[in-house]
């Protein structure tokens, strides 16, 4: 999926596209998805790809929505990350390379292990 630069600025609002098509991230505790416990579909806020099963949320207690794994391994691009000093994997919507957060190796260890950390802003929920 590719938009220019000027469609995405139309589409979104100006923290959506902060954080989706500029790679920036919402302040902790900030996003409206954080606490929330509905039975559902979280998808891309840019192209509505479905990225999470409500069913893989837990409350990592970091101030960011988190999931232990995505809708498919093939929902998501990974990429290395090196700003900010440190060494994270950044990941993506494979469809139309939104930002969504970050992905690291400290989840649930009854299940994948891993904390995929996502922005409020980079998802909508769907029932």
């Amino acid at each position: 999926m590719k938009k220019t630069t000027q469609e995405w600025k139309k589409e979104l609002t100006e923290e959506q596209f902060r954080v989706c098509r500029l790679g920036g991230t919402e302040a902790p505790y900030s996003g409206t998805l954080l606490h929330n416990n509905e039975t559902g579909v979280y998808q891309c806020t840019c192209c509505h790809a479905d990225l999470f099963l409500s069913e893989n949320k837990f409350d990592s207690g970091c101030g960011w929505p988190s999931f232990d794994a995505p809708i498919s391994k093939d929902a998501i691009r990974y990429l290395e990350d090196n700003s900010h000093g440190m060494v994270r994997t950044e990941i993506r919507c494979a469809t139309c390379d939104s930002h969504l957060g970050h992905v690291f190796l400290d989840g649930p260890q009854d299940t994948t292990g891993q904390r995929y950390c996502l922005n409020s802003v980079s998802l909508v929920f769907n029932r």
